[in-house]
């Protein structure tokens, strides 16, 4: 098992956010972690990351246990979070973006990132701020992937994002996915899901209520409506 989160609970302040969350993620497998806003699902991926420690509970990831980690700590040991904001320097090119990241042991070089992101190579000498929102949430996964991530976090990779944009960063995330990267993924446009997913979990107020199949979560309506909304997640 590449990811095993057993019963965390993480806090701002007093609010008590997650409140006994637990799911797993196999080696290269995508699971998605859906629910309404507020329910939890942003906070999961930045407690499993050690960017907010959970309180109680136990993270392991490749059998060690990473929730007292600091969160570089568990970055080096091959977590990568892309966050909703995306983080990159806007101020620099892309390809110094893509080199903050590198690192020597991993498979995911320069000439990888730009095969996988054509528009990255293209731009490769624009800064961070001159791309589209397309361009810098690739930007972002590139520079991840250059950090060899065993696991990939990505929380709301195609919000806002423009259909054929779209569809572009999905047919990039199954190339990242055939090469045998597990990933997390956010998101609330349910099509992207069901086409990048091996399995689904819910959460709703910070608890997991439910985990199926893609096929079984593709097929029940109920459940969509029940804790997602018409279309929304």
């Amino acid at each position: 098992m590449m990811l095993d989160v057993r019963d965390i609970h993480a806090f701002y302040g007093k609010s008590h956010i997650l409140q006994g969350v637990s799911l797993t993620v196999g080696d290269g497998e995508t699971v998605t972690l859906l629910g309404r806003n507020g329910a939890g699902k942003s906070t999961t991926l930045k407690s499993i990351a050690g960017v907010v420690p959970a309180a109680r509970g136990t993270i392991v990831f490749k059998g060690e246990p990473t929730a007292k980690l600091a969160a570089h700590k568990i970055a080096a040991r091959g977590v990568c979070f892309v966050p909703e904001h995306r983080g990159i320097f806007r101020l620099l090119t892309v390809e110094e973006n893509l080199r903050l990241g590198a690192r020597k042991d991993s498979p995911w070089q320069l000439a990888d990132i730009y095969r996988i992101f054509p528009r990255l190579k293209e731009r490769r000498a624009n800064g961070g701020g001159q791309l589209s929102g397309g361009e810098q949430q690739m930007l972002a996964i590139g520079r991840a992937l250059m950090n060899h991530p065993r696991l990939l976090m990505l929380d709301e990779p195609v919000e806002g994002l423009a259909p054929v944009i779209v569809e572009e960063i999905v047919a990039q995330l199954k190339l990242i996915k055939q090469a045998g990267v597990a990933i997390l993924l956010v998101e609330q446009n349910l099509e992207v899901c069901t086409q990048l997913a091996d399995r689904h979990t819910i959460i709703e107020q910070g608890r997991i209520v439910y985990e199926g199949s893609n096929a079984a979560f593709a097929a029940d309506d109920t459940i969509k409506d029940r804790y997602l909304g018409v279309g929304v997640v």
